[in-house]
């Protein structure tokens, strides 16, 4: 198949009175050739200097091309995987290194014969317990996926399977496989210890522009998927905002132009929208979006899972986006998608033919934000905030001062929770936004206990509500949250886990790991001046949050 014979996705565009904006926007960037400058990686775009991370991170802009070349090389490897008799792959990572083959892995699931994928993305030793225990080691390839190669939540997790799998079955080396750029400490981690494989990902491309590299395309062929079509949409798309064509014609900058442009206009919470199939693509996008354009006090947030509500109770502050596969959008979608579109509210709405579009969207929604970076005037390639945080985690786990912490409060001591709730509730202004970040090992019911206290928030203050999972935030939105607009309230939920479970070659355990970062964060949010209530769930996770919810009078 060529990649003249793919149909792109398809949108429709309602911006209501944003759309001149949008238009005179996109007249400017014809004006002074951005598609042309964008290709030539042309700095100016974002800086008048060459500054670190704009000048070597668009690499990316070539992968749907430069990958065509690895294809044979990783199908192979899924197959030699498949046929060796795993029957389960653990990907252990971080941010840009996990969503992306999160994502394949929901979307697609493995294809027949081929092993499911697990993702492992939290220091909470319940769900490193969890994976423990769904895991027979015999059958199992372990995949390490770093872009630095140091990042300490993927070491840990490195640490301890490797431990287990020596004790288990002795010959650990065949069972683990790297996913890094060269040089890395996990490339020499990788040689000294015997993996399977090393795969070496382009070092000009930024961790969440990643997901068309190896960091993405290696998982996808473990899983079986079709990897060549994957990048053959991809590749369309990328010939769809290429240098040959109109601005106005750029899949990529038209919905860069809208990010920015409604971002200017006070229109700065992106709320996404999914048919089920759908579901994890926003989690990738949210890191795009709000890794890349909050900064220097600017930002717009992603906002998943909100739950539908009156189109005429949701605040001005919002611009939707729905995705939907298969051909068309499911019916409640375009429902509510139509009710907001008579509300006032901008709506975009993309279609893709069938699932493999994602190839296509994940490189329109990079062009997109790169573009927005652009109208607000951000270098959307580095993450200068999400620095400042593991240096405060550190800080805590060598022992540091942790005084002039969050105020902390026991959810057990309900006059004293009640009241720090209100206190905090209350200094809620319109256009601020909540944070919910749960320090919790992820499970489908801590994810319906969240879900049922996003609702109370929303209902109680009308204010978008997030949720995040630490320390996966950390490295997605947890760059907003510090470095973007000082408009967010951070609920920050934390437990006692148990067990504490020790790292192998270190000297601390995945308790200590998760609760010094939990701290770590809450001293970054107030060094950063942002409102912030840290809560212990003691008397356990449905019940203290339920008790939060029942606070909150709704």
């Amino acid at each position: 198949m060529t990649t003249t014979e793919i149909d792109l996705p398809r949108e429709s565009v309602s911006l209501g009175v944003y759309q001149e904006a949008v238009d005179q926007r996109l007249r400017q960037w014809q004006e002074v050739g951005y598609s042309d400058r964008l290709w030539v990686q042309d700095y100016r775009l974002w800086s008048p200097e060459p500054v670190p991370e704009l000048v070597d991170r668009l690499g990316w802009l070539e992968l749907p091309e430069t990958m065509r070349a690895h294809t044979r090389e990783l199908i192979d490897f899924g197959r030699e995987i498949s046929t060796a008799g795993f029957q389960t792959v653990a990907l252990l990572g971080m941010g840009g290194s996990s969503l992306a083959p999160e994502v394949f892995q929901r979307t697609f699931g493995p294809a027949p014969d081929f092993p499911v994928l697990r993702v492992l993305d939290s220091t909470h030793p319940e769900a490193v317990a969890a994976l423990t225990a769904e895991l027979d080691t015999s059958s199992t390839l372990f995949v390490v996926s770093s872009k630095s190669g140091t990042t300490v939540e993927t070491l840990s997790f490195f640490y301890y399977f490797w431990d287990r799998v020596q004790q288990a079955v002795g010959d650990a080396g065949s069972r683990f496989v790297a996913i890094t750029d060269p040089g890395s400490r996990l490339a020499e981690l990788g040689r000294e210890r015997g993996f399977r494989r090393v795969f070496l990902a382009p070092s000009d491309v930024g961790g969440r522009f990643s997901a068309l590299s190896q960091f993405g395309l290696v998982p996808a062929a473990l899983l079986g998927l079709d990897i060549e079509l994957l990048l053959a949409r991809g590749h369309a798309m990328a010939g769809a905002c290429g240098p040959q064509q109109p601005a106005a014609a750029s899949p990529g900058l038209r919905l860069g132009a809208a990010l920015g442009e409604l971002a200017l206009a006070g229109r700065d919470k992106l709320v996404l929208l999914t048919t089920p199939e759908l579901e994890s693509f926003p989690d990738w996008v949210e890191q795009l979006v709000a890794e890349s354009t909050g900064k220097e006090g600017v930002g717009i947030l992603p906002v998943v899972g909100e739950a539908e509500l009156e189109p005429e109770s949701h605040a001005d502050d919002r611009f939707y986006v729905g995705l939907s596969a298969d051909g068309e959008g499911s019916e409640e979608q375009g429902r509510r998608l139509d009710a907001l579109e008579e509300a006032g509210h901008p709506v975009v709405r993309i279609q893709m033919d069938d699932r493999y579009g994602l190839g296509a969207e994940i490189f329109r929604w990079e062009v997109a934000v790169a573009a927005a970076g652009s109208v607000l005037g951000i270098q959307p390639f580095d993450q200068p905030d999400v620095q400042l945080a593991k240096e405060m985690a550190k800080q805590v786990m060598s022992g540091g001062e942790t005084a002039g912490l969050a105020a902390e409060v026991m959810v057990s001591r309900e006059e004293d929770v009640a009241a720090a709730l209100r206190q905090w509730v209350g200094e809620g202004r319109a256009g601020d936004y909540i944070s919910i970040q749960a320090f919790l090992a992820p499970s489908p019911a801590t994810d319906a206990a969240l879900s049922r206290l996003q609702l109370a928030l929303y209902r109680a203050t009308g204010l978008a509500v997030t949720i995040g999972y630490g320390p996966r935030f950390l490295h997605s939105t947890g760059q907003l949250h510090k470095g973007g607009p000082p408009t967010g309230l951070f609920l920050q939920l934390v437990d006692k886990p148990r067990p504490t479970i020790p790292v192998p070659e270190t000297d601390y355990d995945f308790g200590e790991l998760v609760a010094a970062q939990a701290l770590g964060d809450a001293r970054a949010l107030l060094q950063k001046e942002r409102r912030i209530l840290r809560v212990v769930l003691d008397t356990g996770i449905e019940a203290g949050t339920a008790q939060l919810s029942q606070e909150l009078h709704v």
